[in-house]
């Protein structure tokens, strides 16, 4: 009997996949809930389990766009399981008894080629080393030594022609990018089109969170089994300027702004496929310790290929961190249909004025972009100055001034 397989749908309002690479081979066999194949829709990669055991056979390739719900491979539930392996087995040493049969007459051809090497168009040895020296190509060359050989002077008389290809690789390759990829570049071009996005900057001294981690970190860990990381102080100093400007936790629905009362943070992670934003739900009831868990959680789902749709859908503002890449300074892209998105950076040790005295300290530029149609400059530059008091005054602002139950210590 053979059991059609068909496409299920990955989440509400998505149509087609595309099979991103099967992993099996036809004629396989295959293992009931096997993975046998990675599909990408236009917002994750999800692996497509066999339903059943036996025998595969494929009906799309790689790289095709099929329907929720067609037929991508049968499987024939009544085959065996083959016996053994020992097939399979002898093929690499017989491919290995191949290639040695195989591999003097290869190597003749190059004997071959040494012996007519000494003839017209042929440089001196002098001559090869400086042609190679300049990336000049003999074939460019005419010599006018004894049978045309290339002597030393007219290697260092020759010059490379500008447009002529050089001795290095010059090959490319044209690969089809993946649905996701291609969702992700048709956000971004519209994002461009479609809002007025700006960006305003500020810049904020981490002293005081380095000197907290420095000195609650290793009991944080041995308490809760998670680091006590950046992203927990960005989180929870966003979750306090959405408080104050409001504005920036909405959207635009046509005619209409539309708030909201949670928080909802998408947080930006690279993942095997490519940029993935899983959301922190009501981030605004999580402490510390709730965010690095959410933070982790979603980072090895996402790093696993096991983040679902329904976790990357319906955050209402985004935090993107590009220091951990090394970049100084960005304008991030907002994330539709959100109004704002917080830019983090790499930290430098920088030269700073405090109270009228130059001294070193640790600085990261922050970038917040944001729709101005929906948020003022005045209510976007309040709210960065708001990150920037809640970062610098941690223990204050974000603890209460109770560091060790805000850690939960």
């Amino acid at each position: 009997m053979a059991l059609e397989m068909k496409v299920p749908s990955p989440g509400e309002s998505i149509t087609e996949v595309e099979i991103a690479q099967w992993l099996v081979e036809d004629g396989d066999y295959v293992e009931k809930d096997q993975p046998i194949a990675e599909v990408d829709s236009d917002k994750a990669t999800l692996e497509l389990p066999a339903e059943a055991s036996g025998i595969i056979t494929l009906k799309a390739k790689e790289g095709d766009a099929v329907a929720v719900g067609q037929v991508v491979c049968l499987i024939d539930t009544e085959a065996k399981k083959p016996g053994g392996d020992e097939d399979k087995k002898e093929e690499p040493a017989e491919k290995e008894v191949k290639e040695e049969k195989e591999a003097p007459s290869k190597s003749s051809t190059p004997e071959k080629q040494k012996e007519k090497s000494y003839a017209t168009g042929t440089p001196s040895p002098a001559a090869k080393k400086i042609l190679d020296e300049k990336g000049i190509d003999t074939k460019t060359v005419t010599g006018s030594g004894r049978d045309g050989r290339i002597t030393k002077e007219d290697a260092v008389e020759a010059k490379a022609s500008m447009g002529t290809p050089g001795l290095g690789k010059r090959g490319e390759s044209t690969k089809k990018m993946s649905m996701l990829r291609r969702k992700v570049a048709e956000r971004l071009v519209a994002v461009k089109n479609e809002t007025a996005m700006l960006t305003t900057f500020n810049e904020v001294d981490m002293s005081a969170i380095f000197s907290l981690r420095k000195q609650y970190k290793e009991e944080f860990k041995d308490k809760h089994g998670v680091g006590l990381g950046f992203m927990s102080f960005f989180t929870l100093a966003i979750v306090r300027a959405l408080d104050l400007y409001p504005d920036v936790n909405s959207m635009l629905d046509g005619d209409y702004q539309v708030k909201y009362d949670y928080k909802d943070i998408s947080i930006a992670v690279s993942g095997p496929k490519g940029l993935m934003v899983p959301v922190i739900r009501n981030a605004e009831n999580l402490g510390f310790r709730g965010v690095e868990d959410e933070v982790k959680r979603l980072a090895l789902r996402a790093r696993d290929g096991q983040i679902t749709v329904d976790e990357m859908t319906g955050g209402t503002f985004t935090i993107t961190n590009g220091g951990v890449f090394g970049s100084m300074l960005s304008t991030p892209i907002i994330n539709p249909p959100q109004s704002g998105i917080l830019g983090m950076h790499n930290i430098v040790d920088r030269p700073v004025a405090i109270d009228g005295h130059v001294e070193i300290r640790p600085i990261m530029y922050v970038a917040l972009s944001y729709d101005h149609r929906i948020i003022d400059g005045k209510e976007s530059v309040g709210f960065l100055v708001a990150v920037k008091e809640a970062l610098e005054n941690p223990e204050e602002l974000l603890m209460d001034n109770d560091v060790k139950r805000a850690l939960e210590l």
